[in-house]
């Protein structure tokens, strides 16, 4: 088996190259920890392509980037005390569009950052409360906030 190169070239046996887990993370908006995250979506983007087609050439056609689109970020957390998310998007409701950025941040199991992704100028746009059961005397109450937001970068 090969070993693992560092940047500097030698060789790594203290710090295997294995794929970041999905599961430790944590969501900050404008440098305050808004709260621990059972699940965050809408990490992506795509490149919208304008197609050209070419006068006499019919076997290809010609894509040229236009924009980026970012969907939706969508954050979802155990429904707690803290209500400043629900305040925010309070304020929306009311025409008091507030646009924050926040950060995404992966973490390792000592809690240090492993990566991160920035989200710009964002507001919410739903959000959901919790599915009440009480047949079900052990599910948590979530609750899912969804922002839009002008693009996402890997800080």
């Amino acid at each position: 088996m090969a070993k693992a190169q560092k940047k500097g070239g030698g060789n790594s046996q203290d710090k295997p190259h294995d794929p970041y887990m999905g599961f430790n993370f944590m969501v900050e908006i404008e440098g305050l920890t808004v709260g621990g995250f059972s699940e965050v979506t809408g990490l992506n983007s795509k490149i919208e392509l304008e197609t050209y087609v070419e006068g006499g050439v019919h076997h290809r056609v010609h894509q040229f980037p236009k924009y980026m689109t970012y969907p939706n970020l969508v954050l979802v957390r155990g429904l707690g005390e803290r209500d400043d998310l629900w305040k925010w998007y309070e304020d929306v409701t009311r025409g008091k569009i507030r646009l924050l950025n926040g950060t995404i941040m992966v973490r390792d199991s000592q809690q240090s950052k492993l990566i991160a992704w920035n989200f710009k100028k964002a507001y919410p746009v739903a959000w959901d409360g919790p599915q009440l059961n009480a047949s079900n005397g052990t599910q948590v109450a979530f609750e899912r906030l969804e922002l839009v937001h002008r693009g996402v970068y890997k800080a």
